[in-house]
């Protein structure tokens, strides 16, 4: 299982390592045997086998050409390349299937020369080094994407078969609802909390953000003199303390600026109960039905201020029971394995 370039551990660094993390967990709980290949740091109380990263630091002489890429980018490249030739050399022997999770172009271009098939989940709009890929490799995997937003996206490339994202019903349980608005995520300018800011001021809520400060320039720019007067950041939480966040929010804030692959924020809430309102982008559309939330045109914050207002007053039993239908762990991973029987095939039977 190939998975992003952050570690997959608690307090998750975004949607992707959160998704990752639950899939190995119940994949393990079902009785398969999964290895995960990701970023140095991971949570070493998953139930998995984690492969070891390559390291690789670049001479001198080689960072000298002027078209070098960074170091970092490098060092990246070099863990792919490795994990790709093991793959190659020893795949059959250890691995019945592959299930890359990453945005790296390597494993979908590399995919041809290996001995077990690949699954490549698309979790993002389209990439311009994993688009070549695709382009050249394509037919040598098996796709899968996020969202029917994501599939269409890509639908130029490849096709694909549309997987939703799920959550832990359990660890995401239905709380009181009766705390200030909440928006959680990535606190970075393609999420937007400043319109939460701003549309929650105008709807007359108190308003909490919590989740990871990747943009430092943008959170003390444009987040910190937002802060107070009903307007405060917790931290970055773990799942446990994010869930209770959410569980006692009245109504969970989505403003994205980008098209969202999917939401998982979205469905994290709904598990809560805690209704959404939020911009028509991207997913969130298939993600929120109008029984458990309201989204309005990007960028309209009196709208959004409305939706707010209306979102918080909607059923919390009917907003979970959305959740269970849609949005549940199980539903996910049970297409997930039917996708893994169908690329084994001839390979399973035996």
């Amino acid at each position: 299982m190939g998975s992003s370039r952050y570690p997959i551990r608690e307090p998750f660094a975004g949607g992707l390592e959160a998704l990752i993390h639950t899939l190995a967990r119940e994949l393990t709980r079902r009785g398969h045997a999964v290895t995960l290949f990701a970023a140095p740091g991971s949570d070493p109380a998953l139930p998995v086998r984690v492969l070891p990263l390559a390291e690789f630091k670049p001479s001198a002489a080689a960072m000298a050409d002027r078209h070098a890429p960074s170091a970092t980018w490098m060092a990246e490249h070099h863990a792919y390349l490795d994990l790709m030739l093991t793959l190659l050399h020893h795949g059959a022997r250890d691995f019945d299937i592959v299930h890359n999770n990453s945005l790296h172009h390597l494993p979908v271009a590399m995919a041809s020369a290996l001995p077990v098939p690949v699954l490549t989940t698309l979790h993002t709009p389209p990439l311009p080094w994993l688009e070549s890929a695709l382009v050249l490799s394509a037919a040598s995997s098996t796709f899968t994407a996020v969202s029917s937003f994501t599939a269409s996206s890509w639908s130029h490339v490849v096709a694909s078969t549309v997987i939703r994202n799920g959550v832990d019903l359990a660890a995401w349980s239905p709380g009181p609802g009766c705390g200030p608005a909440v928006w959680t995520g990535r606190l970075v300018p393609e999420k937007a909390p400043h319109d939460a800011i701003d549309a929650c001021q105008r709807a007359g809520l108190p308003l909490v953000l919590a989740g990871p400060l990747h943009d430092r320039t943008y959170f003390r720019e444009v987040i910190v003199p937002r802060l107070g007067d009903g307007v405060r950041y917790a931290g970055h939480l773990c799942r446990t303390d994010l869930a209770r966040l959410v569980g006692d929010a009245a109504v969970a804030v989505v403003t994205p600026a980008w098209d969202e692959p999917y939401g998982l924020v979205a469905s994290e809430a709904m598990a809560c109960g805690t209704p959404v309102a939020g911009y028509a982008r991207g997913a969130l559309p298939e993600v929120v039905s109008e029984s458990a939330g309201l989204l309005v045109r990007p960028g309209d914050l009196s709208a959004l201020a409305a939706a707010i207002r209306a979102a918080a007053v909607l059923d919390r039993q009917v907003v979970r029971q959305h959740a269970e239908r849609a949005c549940g762990l199980t539903r996910m991973v049970d297409e997930y394995e039917l996708t893994y029987r169908t690329a084994l095939g001839p390979k399973l039977a035996a």
